[in-house]
């Protein structure tokens, strides 16, 4: 069978979060052929647990890649800790020419430039991707999702963790286009009258506020914190507030630009810079916020390095936006080749403490794999659940569909990815989602 073909006909994305069409990833030539397993964020375990529930699925889908790619080494990343995962895989893969590269427990091991580090030795160039040092790099239930393309089986149901204040933190796999309010209610509800959910994690996710949002190929997980959790409370400061407290209190310590991971590879980020560009007003800001063009908005900065609890990543996030408004060009920093910091190894922050400082160590508990046969009534599925260009509607409102069947196509020429009913049902609505209903 044509790879790329089962892959792209599944509408197959990466489901780590980045949503990029993975028929893409493929067409390239390559060394290596990763597997992102490390699940860096704190509390979230969807990617073990898929690991150990679908290990030879998964395993399935490093071979599929390998071929499509040409890549003559696999290695699979994941964290030491999970014990269960990695004697599982090392028992699917002992008579295979995948290497398992086990990583330690701290934040953000999952981070795509470390993995390809740690993983190859290669440093991704500034702004580049892992295709520019031959390697390719899937997330677990892509590479899932990959094996089930080859066996005619798109893309349907999302794979996720949902925990912190429900009744039964669990993983499992829902359809596609179900509410947030619904994988709450599945978990056994929230145990808290006044809460607040994140969706894809403490770190690097969103909160949202209205629960009636569907999920996505790229959700990776809910958290539910109670709305006075400190942690809530600072990530919903206004960004002016933010602002205007980065101006007066930053010392320029640089602790947020000595733990940044991206630092540590090499790469001139350097945010206790940008928090420069607080007290500027009028010309001058852009010769500091260059520094932040290469932040990859990890968080660690705000949410564990800096002694003051200011928000450093906040104020590169400002500042990334600013310079793009502005049409200037990106920052790639100094000319001569990146090296990894002297210090890198010995500057990871260990998840525990991180969770220690985020104040939801009482969260930190298992998530096992449920299986979970969940009647959906109704489903909403955006257009645009990938990177590009909206997926272009093949059905019309009063149509019947069956689960699996194709309901929106790649536009001509475009960057996009497949959508597929995710339940049986009617068409009731077609504008920048599809919606069916049974």
């Amino acid at each position: 069978m044509d790879i790329l073909k089962a892959v792209r006909d599944a509408g197959v994305v990466g489901a780590g979060g980045a949503g990029f069409p993975t028929h893409v990833k493929l067409e390239a030539q390559v060394d290596y052929v990763l597997a992102n397993g490390a699940e860096c964020e704190p509390l979230l375990h969807k990617d073990a647990e898929l690991t150990e529930t679908f290990v030879d699925k998964v395993i399935r889908g490093m071979e599929v890649s390998m071929e499509a790619t040409g890549a003559t080494k696999a290695i699979f990343g994941i964290k030491e800790k999970r014990k269960k995962a990695v004697a599982v895989l090392e028992e699917a893969t002992s008579s295979k020419a995948i290497k398992i590269q086990l990583f330690g427990d701290y934040y953000p091991a999952g981070d795509e430039f470390v993995l390809v580090y740690e993983c190859t030795g290669r440093l991704i160039p500034p702004g580049g991707i892992p295709l520019q040092v031959g390697a390719v790099v899937h997330n677990s239930e892509t590479l899932l999702n990959m094996a089930e393309a080859m066996e005619g089986r798109p893309v349907t149901e999302k794979i996720l963790t949902v925990t912190g204040e429900v009744a039964t933190p669990m993983s499992l796999s829902v359809p596609v286009g179900i509410t947030l309010q619904e994988v709450i209610d599945i978990a056994g509800g929230a145990t808290t009258p006044d809460y607040t959910v994140f969706v894809g994690g403490l770190m690097m996710g969103k909160i949202v506020q209205d629960l009636s949002e569907p999920v996505t190929k790229k959700t990776g997980g809910l958290i539910v914190l109670p709305t006075d959790h400190r942690l809530v409370q600072r990530m919903v400061t206004p960004n002016k507030a933010m602002h205007r407290i980065g101006k007066s209190a930053c010392d320029q310590c640089s602790y947020c630009t000595e733990f940044c991971p991206r630092y540590l590879l090499g790469y001139d980020v350097q945010p206790h810079k940008v928090m420069r560009t607080l007290g500027f007003t009028a010309s001058g800001k852009h010769n500091w916020s260059k520094w932040a063009d290469l932040c990859c908005s990890c968080g660690l900065c705000t949410l564990y390095a800096c002694p003051e609890d200011l928000f450093p990543k906040e104020a590169c996030d400002q500042a990334v936006a600013d310079r793009k408004e502005a049409g200037i060009e990106r920052w790639l920093g100094p000319a001569q080749e990146i090296k990894a910091h002297p210090m890198e190894p010995g500057r990871h922050v260990p998840t525990q403490a991180l969770m220690q400082k985020l104040g939801v160590k009482r969260y930190d508990v298992p998530a096992p794999w449920h299986t979970i046969d969940y009647d959906a009534r109704k489903v909403t599925l955006p257009l645009s659940q990938h990177v590009g260009a909206p997926a272009q509607a093949v059905v019309k409102a009063g149509d019947k569909v069956s689960k699996g069947q194709l309901i929106a196509d790649i536009p001509e020429g475009k960057l996009a990815a497949r959508i597929h009913a995710s339940i049986d049902g009617t068409v009731t609505a077609v504008n920048g989602a599809i919606t069916i209903e049974q």
